[in-house]
């Protein structure tokens, strides 16, 4: 079986896991994510390979992070997760991309990336719940952070905080690449939000 095989498992036995710890309904789960009752079905049945996007809207509707809805192992307190089980989620023919690097519930999502952006380069990303906070720290080159329409310029060894409620893109206006690592934190769903 290959590792998009068990990806898919995977994601299709925790999004009714979760899905169902929630009491949501799939036509509940369709409106709180804004993804089709049909692409749910789909995933839901491991006859998919859903865009990290459509991922992305399931997590948050559900409140928890991707790595808790890829988990194919359920591990122990203390989890190390080996270089070459980073899951790249996002790539481009150029060489950009982000791996998940970890995450966990701690109350909500609580997510690490590894992101690198080739000159040039850029990455939308949609609003994130309300309460959503995302953290950059830039390692190489310089990120153009671009948060509800306005530019912030991150250089190498700079960090960065902002509230993910908003659209927000990442991008490499330099010419050189950029590396940088981000931790995501999603406040927790309670089952009689809307």
């Amino acid at each position: 079986m290959s590792d998009l095989d068990l990806l898919n498992q995977s994601l299709a036995r925790n999004v009714k896991h979760w899905r169902s710890v929630r009491g949501f309904t799939l036509d509940v789960l369709a409106a709180r994510a804004a993804v089709s009752r049909g692409m749910l079905i789909q995933i839901e049945q491991a006859r998919t390979n859903p865009s990290i996007g459509t991922v992305v809207k399931i997590g948050d509707a559900l409140g928890v992070s991707i790595t808790t809805l890829l988990d194919y192992e359920q591990g122990p307190k203390v989890r190390i997760v080996p270089a070459d089980r980073a899951v790249r989620l996002w790539h481009t023919e150029a060489g950009s991309y982000n791996r998940l690097l970890a995450g966990t519930e701690a109350p909500g999502p609580l997510e690490m990336w590894d992101w690198r952006l080739m000159p040039g380069e850029s990455s939308p990303s949609e609003p994130h719940p309300t309460g959503t906070v995302e953290l950059v720290h830039v390692t190489t080159g310089e990120l153009t952070l671009t948060v509800d329409g306005e530019d912030h310029l991150v250089p190498a060894g700079a960090s960065a905080t902002f509230e993910a409620n908003t659209p927000h893109t990442y991008g490499n206006r330099g010419e050189v690449p950029m590396e940088m690592v981000m931790a995501v934190s999603v406040p927790p769903v309670h089952r009689d939000a809307p």
